[in-house]
């Protein structure tokens, strides 16, 4: 038997007036982020692809996919957390604050010699770990890079590429990440881990703001088309940290009039959806051996689950073929819309997108999300085809077919 399409909606994130303060995503802490990758040679804005014709086939007003698969030419969005993270740090060494570097500055020969030789440590499952091991690379410093079981070696060998020294564990992606907690502190080495816990909350938040940028982006591209603001967004987490920037962000810039917003997991790693369920910090377990590697994770960032359950107003745990739709509803546009290239995690929300709107069992939750006619829907694909065989496995011979 095949699994489902499991949500729950947050029926009181409208009503309660006791949240979390969501300050650190305002517009001024946005623009610092968004300041320091701009001084970046390689920085340019990501596509924000309008699919006029998907969107009336499905029949809302508007569907937009912000596509990182072009950032940096890093093929996903996790670039903009792991250097804005080592750019503060940084900073941080040097006595300075993050406004007052860039990175030209922190790669410079001067800069160099001040803060000596520095190892940066990380565990993932491919697209943070390769960020990482980029800022590391380009400003002259060393980095190790840790893998869970079953990793793409693919994404291993784009890893090594950067320079870092990198490897596939025995572990799930939680073990490794305390695998590279005990080495830093073994090694004297600097851990960079986009998922936060007691203790150690610094350098995740760093990395949350940085995800921020793409979000500011997206904004900005919105008033040039003259597009009016989403009415909703779909955003994909594995600990929470991007789904917590998102939510940060939006909760700060556009305050009680925020979009509806939905956070979509897979069925086999999906805590956030367990945590808002359980309405606390919930653990998932084991391989969590899920196609969308990505966000194969199972402990919740306890400052993106702290925004997530005071502003987030819905929680999806898809199937697998729900992210394989996406892959290829978007590989395969309809004549006249632009082609997007998503890997298995990056398409997860257009494929929760496209169930909503065509399966009727999904009626429900499409009337609990309001969605209709007007609605103007802004879905992240993070990432591209970081694994291109199995890209290909999925859009072209049609592995994960529809189940439902």
């Amino acid at each position: 038997m095949s699994e489902s399409i499991k949500w729950i909606c947050n029926e009181t994130v409208r009503k309660n007036k006791n949240k979390v303060s969501v300050e650190d995503f305002n517009l001024s802490q946005t623009k610092k982020a968004k300041k320091f990758h701009e001084s970046f040679e390689v920085y340019s804005e990501t596509p924000l692809v309008r699919l006029k014709n998907f969107s009336k086939q499905l029949g809302v007003s508007e569907i937009l996919v912000k596509d990182e698969s072009y950032r940096f030419g890093l093929n996903a969005f996790k670039v903009l957390g792991g250097s804005y993270a080592i750019g503060n740090l940084l900073a941080q060494r040097l006595g300075l604050s993050i406004e007052e570097v860039n990175f030209e500055m922190l790669r410079s020969k001067e800069i160099k010699e001040k803060l000596g030789e520095i190892t940066f440590v990380t565990a993932t499952d491919g697209n943070h770990g390769r960020g990482v091991a980029w800022a590391a690379n380009q400003l002259g410093q060393k980095s190790v890079v840790y893998m869970p079981k079953g990793s793409s070696k693919y994404r291993l060998n784009n890893i090594k590429k950067e320079g870092a020294d990198a490897s596939i564990t025995d572990m799930n992606y939680d073990d490794a990440v305390r695998l590279a907690t005990e080495n830093a502190k073994k090694y004297g080495w600097e851990v960079i881990q986009d998922t936060a816990w007691k203790g150690y909350e610094d350098v995740p938040k760093w990395i949350m703001q940085g995800y921020s940028t793409l979000m500011l982006e997206v904004v900005e591209q919105m008033e040039k088309i003259k597009v009016e603001k989403p009415t909703h967004v779909f955003v994909q987490a594995g600990v929470g940290s991007l789904a917590g920037a998102v939510q940060g962000f939006l909760a700060a810039y556009y305050g009680e009039d925020r979009p509806i917003t939905v956070v979509v997991e897979p069925n086999k790693a999906d805590c956030i959806y367990r945590s808002a369920k359980n309405k606390k910090r919930t653990f998932v377990t084991g391989d969590m051996d899920t196609i969308m590697a990505g966000l194969a994770c199972g402990e919740p960032n306890t400052i993106g689950w702290e925004i997530l359950k005071d502003y987030t107003d819905a929680f999806i745990s898809c199937p697998e073929y729900v992210s394989a739709n996406g892959m290829r509803i978007l590989g395969n546009p309809l004549k006249g819309d632009t082609k997007v290239i998503s890997g298995e995690s990056g398409a997860v929300t257009t494929g929760i997108v496209y169930s909503i709107l065509t399966d009727e069992k999904q009626k429900d939750l499409k009337q609990e999300l309001k969605i209709d006619e007007n609605s103007r829907i802004l879905v992240i694909s993070t990432e591209g085809d970081t694994d291109p065989k199995h890209y290909r496995k999925v859009v072209w011979d049609g592995l994960y077919p529809n189940e439902a």
